[in-house]
């Protein structure tokens, strides 16, 4: 499991285990905050295509899928 700090995920850096469409390298570009102001979303954009994907940040945490940094 990764350890994923909320506050710090604007600009952080990530990589998928598992690449598809050789996008394998991201950066959070965006935080999507609920009411309250707690995350509860993030935007990835692929640094080779520059598309972007949404997930919950909260599958960031799942080392099977996203490693911290670039690897």
């Amino acid at each position: 499991m990764n350890r994923v700090n909320p506050k710090k995920l604007h600009h952080s850096k990530w990589t998928a285990v598992e690449p598809r469409h050789r996008e394998k390298h991201f950066l959070v570009t965006d935080v999507i905050l609920d009411t309250d102001g707690h995350p509860k979303a993030c935007i990835l954009e692929a640094v080779l295509s520059r598309r972007e994907i949404q997930l919950d940040w909260r599958e960031l945490k799942d080392a099977a899928r996203w490693l911290t940094g670039w690897h």
